[in-house]
């Protein structure tokens, strides 16, 4: 079975993803990859950040009379979370990219803006994320995994007396794409249950603006080099789905690495997604950037001491390296290096 047949909804999603005359359009953007898409920086560290002295000009873009902006321009759709942009749209309690992001949008747009977040943490581009033109990978790779899951439910049988089914090679092939088929569906309904989740846009037309992926982490163990030409067909595939052949596409290379030189898988991810800068046709409409040049320095450098003084921790970052350290600048910096590197795909006004 062709993984381009497990895609069910590119044609309806196709033929909703017209565009319309400027007035009366919402644009729609898509956010997707895992966890560091979800967003990782606590709530509680961007309150301190925006009030403190050192920090507060940062933020002051997004604050208004001390408190957070509420915009009504903006609105995202999160898995099972919407409406209009501000904080707290990130993993439970935190804050991502999607922010700084949809601030940019919304003020480079007159009209209304949609943010779609599409994320999940753990998901590889290899498997999960895989999209139809990649096809399969080859059936030794198949054939391997099958067994190992076999060998993992066999031995859970046996542990608890239990006579659970074996998987078949079916159900190995269901999980590759299934990502891309979630994201899709998420795209699709907002775009047709845009008046009910939205009402301000309940007159609105719209249109699939962006792309915006914020991936890379799961596909260092063992998938790395194939990155590339996963990426690449990723590309081609969502735009297909889209109906829209030039639609800007905006990644956010790995960038864990911070200050310290990249190397390993982290580094061949790194230089896959950055080589998407120089596929002949993707000039000018896929933009590719380093995450680790916009390193958070403060958090960086307290981080190796930070169980000696968790509270002086919680003044500057939020989680472990692999999630940018939970930082609240860093995310905000890679959100704004989002939002100039779409302005810069987008058609000129």
């Amino acid at each position: 079975m062709k993984l381009r047949a497990l895609i069910t909804t590119s044609l309806a999603l196709a033929a909703t993803a017209f565009t319309a005359d400027a007035a009366g359009t919402a644009r729609v953007f898509i956010l997707a990859g895992q966890s560091n898409m979800e967003g990782k920086a606590p709530n509680t560290l961007l309150d301190h950040q925006a009030a403190d002295a050192a920090t507060r000009s940062l933020f002051a873009h997004l604050r208004k009379d001390d408190k957070w902006v509420v915009r009504d321009d903006v609105f995202i759709k999160y898995l099972e979370r919407k409406g209009p942009l501000t904080v707290g749209y990130g993993s439970p309690g935190r804050t991502g990219v999607e922010l700084e992001f949809g601030t940019m949008m919304g003020n480079h747009f007159e009209e209304p803006v949609i943010l779609v977040k599409a994320a999940w943490g753990g998901h590889s581009l290899f498997k999960l994320f895989r999209s139809p033109s990649a096809g399969f990978p080859a059936d030794e790779a198949l054939q391997k995994e099958l067994a190992q899951a076999q060998e993992r439910v066999s031995k859970d049988n046996e542990k608890n007396n239990r006579k659970e089914l074996l998987p078949t090679m079916d159900d190995i092939k269901k999980g590759y794409g299934s990502s891309y088929r979630k994201m899709m569906e998420e795209v699709k309904d907002v775009m047709g249950n845009y008046a009910t989740m939205f009402p301000e846009l309940k007159d609105s037309k719209l249109e699939v603006a962006g792309f915006v992926w914020f991936q890379g982490w799961n596909d260092q163990y063992g998938a790395q080099d194939e990155y590339a030409s996963n990426m690449k067909h990723f590309i081609n595939d969502v735009r297909k789905d889209f109906a829209a052949p030039k639609l800007p596409f905006v990644i956010a290379a790995m960038g864990q690495n911070g200050s310290k030189p990249a190397g390993g898988a982290m580094l061949t991810i790194r230089e896959a997604q950055l080589a998407m800068n120089d596929v002949p046709e993707f000039k000018g409409n896929v933009k590719a950037f380093r995450t680790d040049l916009l390193v958070d320095k403060a958090a960086e450098d307290l981080f190796p001491t930070w169980q000696k003084d968790i509270e002086q921790w919680k003044l500057v970052g939020g989680d472990r390296p692999y999630h940018y350290l939970g930082s609240a600048i860093w995310f905000t910096r890679i959100g704004h290096a989002m939002g100039e590197a779409m302005v810069e795909l987008l058609p000129r006004k």
